[in-house]
């Protein structure tokens, strides 16, 4: 019981103390911007660009990229001011101004360097004021006056030391220690103040008014001197200024203030002195302590934070709700019931009075996870985890608690019951007795059902993120549900939901948004609205309808709403650029709410916030291109001038643009839109992204055009920049012209090549056809040859025959001799025979063996030539009777056939052919006759 009744003291003391709508803040830390925490004073050009005196140097924001720009001694940046197309910086022993370079960098100009003499030593320059032509550096010893004309200083040296100076729009002043309040005319000192309120508290500020000067002090607040008269002008804020010490203050444009501290934030005070926003850390500032504070053109509050840069949209019809601590936790859902606010979260139910209520507080009993909030009848209901409850202004009471309840409709006509979506079915709720109660669980349906919705006739569907859509019948005692049919399409999907509106149920899910046919009882694509989930737009199929019969959606880079259109049954698309990175949201439980005709809530995760539709009207910001820079592969970038057409060498073609609107409303992104003519034929599709890149990009001539808009404004102006990517050194003009005359060159001394080629291929052919011929004619003399050779071979086969049949002739002649010779012999011994003696004499010479081999020498020799010398010179060691034989064995005779002709037997001429083979001394394998008719 202690504990909860510590948790209600903390709670209550939590909402008394921070329960406050504010504008949104934006935060940037030194993380994004990438330079020191310290941030020392704010300015802003006539582009919109806002500079900052930072501890690393001066830093520009251009409302896409961050500029860091060292100060020239590498020292604190303590001032800067925006003075025409100069912005002048103060740091340590050091001022001076930079200017635009065409690239669209800054450039430093030492002006401190004329009287560097004149500087005393670790003096710096905490404050820049210009007036008229003169420029007024001031540090906490001296004012310097530059004369922007005639680049001439002029020194001030008070009798102490600075405190701080301060312009009016006709006056400058300084406050010294111990002296009071000083006035600057004709370029001297004027004491103008001396009052001994003064002389001991610090100005932190001077502003002119009406009635003459409204001094601010650090811990005493504000003062008004009129006539030389110091009144004490009481706001509401007094005592907690006073305990915070002031730093910093700034009169804003609509004559409010606002202050900023040492450690409680800052204050923003109307003119008449009441608290509009008091917003410290615990509120969504990043630190307490404001060093700095400037107001911007679009009336927005830039804060230079001892930690941090912030910017609060001070005029943003955006207010935002933001529990930093936890103790509301996320909103998932909301009601404006009986004039009170209630806000149902996943840490219980709050309500507050609206819209003058100052505190939320905790409903007793709700502590857990909300889920809706249902009015009927006058009547609060409330979905929670532990079941259904219904509110009476700070009271609950539990009326069902079977299960968890999601949401809650009307039974058309029926006034007296209403149907809510339990985590296992759905169940109706009964009003008896001016009394809600719990009836029945409705049979024949028991799936989760966080989306549902019932037409007139009771037909109930259902929408269940894992299963799909179910519909069923339900009857008319309202406690059985029939004819149950679950939708193979559409299909189901991740954050779905399901709706009615304009009397048709309508499901969204990743594929798209679909409609009801109520005819044939089917869902159909609505081709119109599903386009909101193109490019990956989609997030959540979440479908919230509102009291003025608005269909709202959220996707990632809108908040989209339609409306029923007047002049057609399309429905009227509007879309709220505020992505979903932005706002914070529960995916798949996006709650709004109406609180008035244009204003409505949306829960996020750390509150919510409320927006005002009527005032979402943003003026046109014209974009501009920031830096142009080129690189080659692997290589640096490199800016060029973004003032100039750019003229860029042929490797130099991967070129990269950024751009920027200076917007710096924290919930409207500027869109951008471009298209390189020469490369591309349409704009690209609209992004927040502020560069782009373009690779490798051919020679030709090109033209960037961007162009920009904010929320649902259209483009003011479009940026254009022309450049020229150069054709390589060897795709120039003269290139061409020398490659022509080269190939003119290569052509003719090609066509002399080829001239002479074939007048040698010519040649060479009258050559090999030639040798052909002579070829021809060498196979014909060959051939020829050949016959002679086939002819001579026949001659000598002829020769040889005619010698063999002369051999035989012989041999026979010798025969028929010797058998003559025989036959006379036998008759010589007769007396008678003398004569026949003298026959066989003649016979005797006849056949005369010598006469013989002479006659067959004589005809071997003529048909083989040098045969008997070739055997000879190879065997020198032959007898005549082995040349002979060798002669015999050429013509091929057989040993039957030499006998007679050696007049020997057939045995000895064997014999004879053995020892031949000896004397030739032959291997056994080589047969005699070849090896003579081989020689």
């Amino acid at each position: 019981m202690k504990n909860k009744i510590l948790f209600f003291v903390s709670v209550l003391y939590f909402f008394n103390s921070y329960s406050q709508e504010l504008p949104p803040i934006v935060k940037y830390n030194s993380s994004v911007y990438n330079a020191g925490n310290q941030n020392w004073m704010i300015s802003q050009d006539k582009n919109h660009y806002i500079y900052f005196a930072n501890n690393e140097g001066l830093l520009e924001f251009n409302g896409s990229s961050w500029n860091l720009y060292k100060s020239p001694n590498e020292t604190i940046v303590r001032s800067v001011k925006v003075i025409g197309n100069r912005i002048y910086t103060g740091c340590y022993m050091e001022f001076g101004y930079w200017s635009r370079q065409n690239d669209g960098t800054l450039k430093y100009t030492s002006l401190s360097n004329k009287i560097k003499t004149k500087i005393l030593v670790d003096e710096q320059f905490w404050n820049i004021i210009n007036y008229d032509q003169w420029v007024i550096f001031q540090s906490l010893n001296r004012i310097y006056i530059y004369d922007t004309k005639s680049n001439k200083f002029k020194i001030i040296v008070p009798e102490s030391n600075i405190f701080k100076s301060f312009k009016t729009s006709n006056s400058i002043y300084y406050q010294t220690v111990n002296y009071g309040l000083f006035e600057i005319e004709n370029g001297k000192n004027k004491l103008l103040v001396s009052n001994s309120l003064l002389k001991d508290k610090k100005i932190v500020n001077v502003f002119a008014s009406d009635e003459g000067l409204i001094i601010h002090t650090q811990f005493n607040g504000f003062y008004k001197l009129s006539n030389g008269n110091l009144l004490k002008l009481s706001t509401e804020a007094d005592s907690d200024i006073a305990a915070s010490s002031v730093y910093s203050s700034q009169m804003m444009s609509d004559g409010s203030f606002a202050v900023g501290t040492i450690s409680n934030g800052v204050f923003i005070l109307t003119k008449e002195g009441k608290v509009k926003y008091h917003i410290t850390q615990s509120k969504g500032l990043s630190n307490n302590t404001a060093l700095s504070l400037e107001e911007d053109f679009d009336k927005n509050l830039w804060i230079g934070l001892d930690n941090g840069i912030n910017c609060i949209n001070l005029q943003s019809p955006i207010k935002s709700y933001s529990d930093d601590t936890g103790m509301l936790g996320t909103v998932y859902a909301s009601i404006l019931h009986k004039g009170k606010l209630f806000i149902g979260t996943n840490q219980g139910l709050f309500y507050k009075e609206y819209p003058n209520g100052g505190e939320f507080k905790f409903i007793n009993g709700t502590k857990g996870q909300v889920w809706s909030l249902f009015s009927y009848d006058g009547t609060l209901f409330c979905g929670h985890d532990s079941g259904t409850y219904v509110v009476e202004n700070d009271t609950s009471k539990l009326i069902y608690s079977k299960s968890g309840t999601w949401k809650f409709e009307q039974v058309p006509n029926n006034k007296n019951a209403i149907l809510q979506g339990n985590y296992y079915g759905i169940s109706v709720l009964e009003k008896v007795n001016n009394q809600w109660i719990f009836k029945n669980k409705i049979d024949g349906f028991d799936y989760s059902s966080k989306y549902f919705e019932i037409t007139s006739n009771n037909q109930v569907f259902v929408s269940h993120e894992y299963k799909g859509i179910f519909r069923f019948q339900l009857d008319s005692k309202l406690t059985k549900g029939v004819n149950l049919f679950a939708y193979s399409q559409p299909k189901k999907g991740k954050n779905a939901s399901i709706t009615k509106f304009n009397n048709s149920i309508y499901y969204a899910s990743k594929d798209g948004i679909f409609k009801l046919n109520a005819k044939t009882n089917q869902f159909q694509k609505d081709a119109s609205l599903s386009t909101i989930f193109e490019n990956e737009e989609y997030t959540s199929g979440k479908l919230i309808l509102d009291n003025s019969n608005k269909l709202w959606l959220f996707s990632k880079s809108y908040i989209n709403y339609f409306t029923l259109n007047k002049l057609s049954s399309d429905l009227k698309k509007n879309a709220i650029s505020i992505p979903s990175s932005l706002t914070n949201s529960m995916l798949g439980y996006e709650n709004i709410t109406q609180l008035s005709n244009s204003v409505y809530l949306i829960g996020t995760t750390d509150g919510y916030y409320t927006i005002n539709i009527n005032d979402l009207g943003f003026r046109n910001h014209s974009v501009s291109i920031t830096n142009i820079s080129i690189n080659k592969h692997n290589e640096k970038l490199t800016s060029f001038s973004i003032l100039e057409p750019g003229e860029f060498k042929y490797d130099e073609n991967n070129v990269t643009f950024s751009y920027t609107v200076p917007e710096f409303n924290k919930y409207i992104n500027a869109e951008y839109q471009y298209l390189l003519e020469g490369f591309q034929e349409e704009w690209s599709e609209w992004s927040s992204k502020s560069t782009i890149n373009f690779k490798n990009l051919p020679p030709g001539n090109y033209t960037f055009k961007v162009r920009s808009k904010v929320a649902n404004s259209q483009p003011e102006n479009a940026a254009v920049y022309s450049f020229t990517i150069k054709k390589p050194w060897y795709l120039t003009n003269f290139a061409l012209i020398f490659y022509f005359l080269l190939i003119c060159l290569l052509a003719y001394y090609i066509n002399k090549a080829y001239e002479k080629y074939y007048f040698k291929q010519k040649q060479k052919l009258i050559e090999e056809n030639n040798l052909l011929l002579e070829i021809k004619e060498l196979e014909n003399e060959q051939q020829l040859m050949k016959l002679r050779n086939e002819q001579l071979s026949q001659d000598v086969d002829a020769k040889s025959r005619e010698l063999a049949v002369s051999t035989m002739s012989l041999i026979k002649k010798d025969e028929l001799l010797s058998l003559i010779k025989e036959d006379l012999k036998k008759t010589s011994e007769e007396p008678s025979s003398r004569s026949i003696l003298s026959v066989i004499t003649n016979i005797n010479k006849s056949i005369s063996d010598d006469n013989s081999w002479n006659v067959f020498k004589e005809a071997f020799d003529t048909a083989d030539k040098d045969f008997l010398k070739k055997v000879k010179q190879a065997h020198p060691s032959l007898t005549p009777n082995d040349l002979r034989l060798c002669a015999y064995l050429r013509l091929n005779l057989s040993s039957k056939e030499i006998a007679p002709l050696l007049n020997i037997s057939v045995r000895s001429v064997e014999i004879k052919r053995y020892r031949l083979r000896k004397k030739m001394d032959l291997p056994h394998e080589t047969g005699l006759v070849e090896y003579i008719l081989s020689l």
